[in-house]
């Protein structure tokens, strides 16, 4: 017992040195594709998105929580900030900003969210509401959380089509001379505040009205502006067609006065893609629109600019196949590529949205009650994604792979040569080397992953040259790693129920579309983190105490 606590009290005291290390090097600037602190070591934003756009005005959730206990449950989820929306009235109509939060629930008849806030929040409650936005803004810097402020519509209220007359400069809400000066004064507020890094200057432009140049003309002067109101902050700029198309960007660069601040954003959905994850093979589909986000966004990497992903996200009850397929595909993508994120939502029901109160939002990492996690098992899943692999300050000599599994977020570990092989914290992963020869070898070591039988564990061995200790990344998700057995038959890197490595016959390589490849879906990912290598020795109960301490956070959260 006392081991169990000592272990505990280290993985604390690890974490609250990463909390130090994010609220004390701000502001943020960027490194070609890296976002970094001020000793130029890279920040990964692992955020979440808290909604504060919709027709009231005010921070989702403070009628079911203190604002402080939503703050300090966003930090114990893992999450290193907020994607914080609000709308351009809010600091551009004196009307609307002048209203306090009770005003504003009134006016839309909305009795029991003024008693609720009433109950949890009475500091709030007769703030206006420019005020209570910058309450909420406080409370997530008291947390440790950093803050994106998005701008994500003009007028309150859910977003977004292409004829609801905010999607694009022109259109009947999105006057751009509001929109320059709307962004000004929202810089302006907020210069200062250490706490927020970031703007995002507008949700999903989209309609038809939407067009390159004048994507060019408004976006660089709302970035001049913000930059001029408030040159601590990095700037981050969305691009067309609900945030999938950044691919006019590949041959035309964004010109602008000043250096080091500049992020562009996509977003990627299931539902992005349709049906096309219920309809089509998954290793096809993932193949595919995995192919069509490099081309259109993800090539921004390659040509030295951080790029966010914003908003991805799923219906948590897991219920829905089109969005359970994505997500496995998008983790594989996040791990490989190693991108800053924002999951859509944290809220876990609206006080008024699309005309309904108190509407479930099943997308939201809360219960409807804001009181528990909704869905603790995919929580423990992106917090694979929520430490980067590598970058400025977190690659340490040399590089090297890890085999991640994107349907559980862990990798493949081992505690001993006689141990089998299983899924675990990929904190606690050997280093892999991927030869020419197609062979994965433990770096340090004579040892290669080897495939024994159908059905049989994969094991480690010294013997390296048979076809069966040779691995090709196999489909069109090239998520498969398949081997060749001695007798010549193919089998694929699968996990069975205890989380043991063994392998199969090859899951889905067909068109067949109902079938699910994602127990046998592997990528090898680059990493180099600096704790890795000096912790693989920790024993075990210390990754345990990790595992029972985030299932108790999740439990327990607020």
């Amino acid at each position: 017992m006392g081991r169990r606590r000592c272990s505990t009290f280290l993985v604390l005291l690890l974490t609250l040195q990463v909390v130090k290390a994010l609220t004390e090097e701000v502001p943020l600037s960027t490194n070609s594709r890296w976002i970094v602190n001020q000793q130029g070591k890279r920040v990964k934003l692992a955020c979440v998105n808290w909604v504060s756009h919709l027709e009231p005005v005010v921070a989702e959730g403070l009628s079911k929580k203190p604002v402080d206990v939503i703050s300090k449950g966003i930090k114990s989820m893992g999450f290193n900030c907020v994607r914080l929306t609000w709308p351009i009235l809010l600091v551009t109509n004196d009307s609307l900003a002048s209203l306090t939060v009770r005003q504003s629930f009134q006016s839309l008849g909305l009795t029991d969210s003024v008693a609720g806030i009433q109950a949890n929040n009475p500091s709030i409650i007769d703030l206006n509401l420019i005020q209570a936005f910058q309450a909420v803004v406080k409370s997530l810097g008291d947390n440790d959380v950093l803050v994106i402020l998005d701008n994500h519509i003009t007028e309150p209220g859910w977003c977004c089509n292409n004829n609801d007359g905010n999607g694009f400069f022109g259109d009947k809400y999105f006057y751009p001379d509001l929109w320059i000066q709307g962004l000004t004064k929202m810089a302006t507020i907020f210069n200062g505040v250490t706490n927020v890094v970031g703007m995002s200057l507008r949700n999903e432009l989209r309609g038809p009205r939407q067009n390159v140049n004048d994507w060019y003309k408004y976006m660089v002067k709302g970035a001049e502006a913000v930059h001029a109101a408030n040159p601590n902050v990095i700037v981050i700029l969305s691009g067309l067609s609900f945030d999938k198309d950044l691919s006019f960007v590949r041959n035309r660069a964004v010109q602008v006065s000043f250096k080091g601040k500049l992020v562009f954003e996509a977003h990627w959905y299931a539902f992005t893609d349709g049906q096309a994850w219920v309809q089509g093979n998954p290793n096809q589909v993932c193949g595919q629109v995995s192919a069509n986000v490099i081309t259109n966004s993800a090539f921004l990497l390659d040509q030295g600019w951080p790029l966010f992903f914003s908003e991805f996200g799923l219906d948590l009850r897991g219920t829905n196949l089109n969005d359970n397929r994505y997500i496995s595909c998008f983790m594989a993508l996040a791990a490989d590529l190693d991108f800053d994120w924002a999951y859509w939502t944290l809220v876990g029901s609206y006080y008024f949205r699309q005309g309904v109160a108190g509407m479930e939002e099943f997308y939201g990492l809360l219960t409807w009650d804001w009181a528990n996690v909704r869905n603790t098992t995919f929580l423990q899943r992106i917090s694979s994604l929520q430490l980067p692999f590598r970058g400025p300050g977190i690659t340490q000599g040399n590089p090297y792979k890890v085999i991640y599994h994107p349907l559980t977020g862990l990798c493949v570990t081992r505690k001993s040569i006689q141990d089998p092989l299983r899924l675990g914290p990929c904190s606690n992963s050997d280093g892999w080397k991927y030869t020419p020869q197609k062979i994965l070898n433990v770096m340090g070591t004579y040892y290669c992953l080897q495939a024994d039988q159908e059905g049989n564990p994969a094991k480690l061995s010294i013997i390296c040259s048979a076809s069966n200790s040779k691995w090709e990344m196999i489909s069109d998700s090239k998520l498969h790693l398949s081997s060749n057995l001695t007798d010549g038959s193919k089998v694929c890197l699968d996990i069975d129920s205890n989380n043991n490595i063994v392998t199969n016959a090859c899951k889905c390589l067909s068109t067949d579309h109902t079938c699910d490849p994602g127990s046998q879906w592997f990528k090898l990912v680059d990493t180099g983190r600096s704790t890795t290598s000096s912790m693989l020795n920790l024993p075990y109960a210390l990754w345990d105490s990790l595992f029972e301490l985030i299932n108790l956070l999740s439990k327990a959260y607020l």
